[in-house]
């Protein structure tokens, strides 16, 4: 191995860790005793029990969970529906509505949450778990669209054109043809969709109303409060199933490449 093959190898490893120390970190505070966090760990599981009594928690999960399941199935339906009408349709200001995507991405979801709070109160929709969930799907369309998007430029037409020549109808072509290629980015897309919405705090906070939260207003509110292990707990849940999908789509799809 070359001086410049051990430099990336050691360079790859720091970023690992720089991003991953933190994960770990919270993950074995899960199952330490203190709740002060006090050293030697005393391994414990005191407080995934505590938290199976802590109905806020699990009432703000469950509503993340509901709202991140539908939005990801909608999100993801419409995204790839509009990203093959951008790949396969010609249309006047396909190239406008395009670059149209690229802010909804940059904007600030400070700015977007008080624009769709706004908007909301004017249209008469008000504040809501079916306002939080049309607010997640708003921000999570330009990133379905995006990658379902790449995905279809990478093969082009040229298969869907073999398949209609061998007498195959629009209809056997998408399910046979296009829809297996595309398979991977949709997974891709619908996870970055599930992640956006169960992650989104600023929209969450603003369209929910008085008595209702999601999991991370939940979890900014018991940090206001007075932090409890329970959220540690709840975290090391939510990454250890999180990362488990991760790794299974990722060794179905072959998502990092063949070894």
């Amino acid at each position: 191995m070359t001086v410049g093959s051990r430099l990336a190898q050691v360079f790859l490893a720091l970023i690992l860790v720089f991003l991953y120390l933190p994960i770990v970190v919270m993950t074995v505070m899960a199952f330490n005793r203190s709740p002060l966090y006090e050293l030697p760990i005393v391994w414990d599981t005191i407080w995934f029990t505590s938290l199976v009594g802590n109905d806020r928690l699990l009432t703000a999960s469950g509503n993340s969970l509901m709202i991140a399941i539908a939005n990801t199935v909608i999100a993801t339906i419409l995204g790839t529906m509009a990203a093959l009408a951008f790949a396969r349709f010609k249309f006047r200001g396909r190239t406008l509505l395009r670059l149209l995507l690229l802010p909804a991405i940059t904007i600030p979801w400070l700015i977007i949450g008080t624009a769709m709070l706004v908007l909301f109160f004017w249209t008469g929709i008000g504040r809501g778990l079916h306002a939080i969930l049309l607010g997640h799907v708003a921000l999570s369309l330009p990133y379905v669209i995006v990658v379902v998007g790449a995905r279809l430029t990478s093969f082009g037409i040229v298969l869907e054109e073999a398949s209609a020549s061998l007498g195959a109808n629009p209809w056997q072509t998408f399910w046979r043809v296009s829809f297996p290629v595309m398979a991977p980015g949709i997974i891709a897309a619908g996870l970055f969709a599930f992640a956006v919405s169960f992650d989104q705090f600023v929209i969450s906070y603003f369209l929910a109303p008085p008595g209702v939260s999601t999991l991370p207003v939940e979890i900014y509110t018991a940090i206001r409060k007075g932090f409890t292990p329970e959220v540690n707990a709840i975290s090391a849940i939510i990454i250890l199933v999180s990362m488990g999908m991760m790794l299974l789509v990722a060794r179905l799809y072959r998502f990092g490449g063949e070894r």
